[in-house]
């Protein structure tokens, strides 16, 4: 089993990005330029490797290689947004690894692309890319090109290398152990042995609603590849578990003028094999909230023009910075109530949010991961 944390050490010792991977400070895909510049890095490293796996590595300094780290990205619907846009879409996995000096809320992303017959291509028209065109590595560019040759496999040796050079071992599984039990020990760490390979480690603060016991601030980790396979900070979610299998259901809280209620976002099921193998299906469990239509224009106006002083730099009174809290949160209600509308503000807004202080901007993001959820599915 390959221990991802080395694994982006081992690709990160080749300093230059090639044709069989790539680097990033950070990916945008919540935005359409950022969108299309990920389609097309996966386009072209999956024509450009027909043979070998290939990666994308985020969270990384381009001029030395030093790991700054990014925020925690849920790739849930990563798939549905590839298979989209792309023609003969390759299986694309994107995983959140910690590294022992990045804060708690950091990690670095780790894009894997697998090998697939035929050629990838863009499905349809974004941003300045054209539906139709295909892309494949130039070095550390990802450049359109006409096909007409066949792709020589240069690659598969080396990255076998370095896959090989990267397996786990015990002290590795013992270290990582040892190292979330004492990072998250406030947070009653557990762990547990599943067929007798797989290392599960998870905390969370623990809290009784409605007779009913929820997890907040979430780190749940599978140590032999130090994968870290969710964490959340604002919502609540349940923790279910058998001899063969761990089961996440996430819930968000959702609600107008300060009534609130929990929600079912999705479920998250990592079964394990009886030979050293595992499986992640995750399954969206999300019904929008319907409220009177008279209710959401009204808050929708209201919030309107909250977003045009901000735009303006007015100074907000006392109840429209109480309001401005749930901004980013209302506008998703709208947006799932069919005002259409909303979720263009929603990013309009995203640049005043973020200078106006860190809360509310962290506000925004979890609204944003949990459209994009509910958007690809």
């Amino acid at each position: 089993m390959i221990n991802k944390r080395l694994l982006i050490k081992n690709l990160l010792a080749h300093n230059d990005e090639n044709s069989f991977y790539d680097k990033k400070r950070q990916v945008d895909i919540g935005e359409k330029e950022g969108k299309a510049k990920f389609l097309k890095h996966i386009c072209a490293l999956s024509n450009s490797n027909p043979k070998n796996n290939s990666y994308i590595v985020i969270g990384v300094e381009d001029e030395d290689n030093s790991i700054k780290g990014v925020d925690f990205f849920d790739d849930s619907k990563i798939q549905n947004l590839i298979n989209a846009y792309l023609t003969n879409p390759p299986i694309v996995q994107y995983e959140n690894i910690p590294f022992p000096h990045l804060p708690d809320d950091k990690v670095v992303g780790l894009v894997t692309i697998r090998p697939i017959d035929g050629l990838t291509s863009l499905r349809k028209n974004i941003w300045k890319y054209y539906g139709g065109s295909v892309f494949f590595r130039d070095g550390s560019i990802s450049m359109p090109k006409v096909y007409d040759i066949e792709i020589k496999d240069v690659n598969s040796k080396i990255v076998e290398a370095i896959e090989n050079h990267s397996q786990n071992n015990i002290q590795h599984t013992l270290d990582g152990v040892f190292d979330f039990l004492g990072k998250r020990k406030d947070y009653n760490p557990k762990y547990k042995v599943f067929k007798e390979y797989f290392v599960l480690c998870w905390a969370g603060q623990k809290k009784i609603i409605q007779d009913k016991t929820f997890y907040s601030r979430v780190d749940i980790e599978l140590i032999n590849e130090q994968v870290r396979l969710f964490f959340s900070t604002l919502d609540e979610v349940t923790i279910t578990y058998n001899e063969d299998s761990f089961k996440i259901i996430e819930y968000v809280s959702l609600g107008l003028q300060n009534t609130y209620s929990y929600y079912p976002l999705e479920e998250t099921h990592i079964t394990f094999g009886n030979n050293a193998t595992y499986h992640i299906e995750t399954k969206l469990l999300f019904e929008a909230p319907q409220y009177d239509k008279k209710v959401l224009h009204h808050i929708y106006n209201s919030n309107n023009a909250i977003l045009e002083k901000l735009k303006k730099g007015l100074k907000l009174n006392t109840n429209e910075e109480e309001d401005l809290k749930n901004l980013p949160a209302t506008y998703l209600i709208c947006y799932l109530n069919l005002f259409h509308d909303a979720v263009d503000k929603l990013i309009e807004a995203k640049l005043y949010l973020k200078d106006y202080s860190e809360t509310v901007y962290k506000n925004y993001k979890e609204t944003l991961r949990i459209l994009r959820k509910v958007k690809y599915s």
